[in-house]
């Protein structure tokens, strides 16, 4: 079986100082529908890390109090035209379409307790803290996205062994981690 081949190939490009400035508009863009419901919302994924080369596109988690909020948000997401897309195989983190309009972005809602919530922010803060292991990722990021630029799932599964073996650093322990190596190998 072929991998899945992505629309477009895979742009990992150097750290753009203007990617915190596209969070806060999109965070400002979401907000106003969500805040009944949310408790906040996080810029995670290699753009909310300075000095990190990423793919041009921002990544969110709107984070709410329980699962049980899950179908409202939907619905508030989708007014804003948000499409839901279900949780591609990582547990308690649905994914969404977006929309067209700029800055590109990725949305995803987690609950606050959710270990998708937490291997975002256990990552994002590793690295905003670690220089050396920013030079290592955004290396191993534009070494992958050359043979792999069109296989999103060879170019995700390439950078798992690195991203696992931060998260094992903060307690995520090996049942857990394991959904997220296949998750990974799977989705995005």
């Amino acid at each position: 079986m072929n991998p899945p081949i992505t629309r477009s190939p895979i742009q990992v490009v150097e750290y753009n100082p203007e990617w915190p400035d596209d969070f806060r508009q999109l965070r400002d863009r979401i907000w106003p529908s969500v805040r009944d419901i949310a408790v906040a919302i996080e810029h995670v994924g290699s753009t909310a890390v300075p000095g990190l080369a990423a793919k041009p596109i921002i990544d969110l988690d709107v984070v709410i109090r329980s699962r049980g909020d899950g179908p409202l948000i939907v619905t508030q997401l989708g007014r804003l035209g948000y499409e839901y897309r279900g949780d591609l195989g990582i547990e308690d983190r649905e994914a969404f379409w977006t929309p067209e309009s700029p800055p590109a972005h990725h949305l995803y809602v987690c609950p606050q307790d959710s270990i998708a919530l937490r291997s975002h922010i256990a990552l994002r803060d590793h690295l905003r803290a670690h220089p050396s292991d920013v030079v290592a990722y955004s290396s191993l990021k534009k070494q992958l996205a050359e043979p792999y630029g069109r296989q999103i799932d060879r170019y995700i599964a390439g950078k798992t062994d690195f991203i696992l073996s931060i998260l094992a650093q903060y307690d995520f322990c090996a049942d857990r981690l394991d959904p997220i190596r296949q998750a990974n190998q799977r989705n995005e």
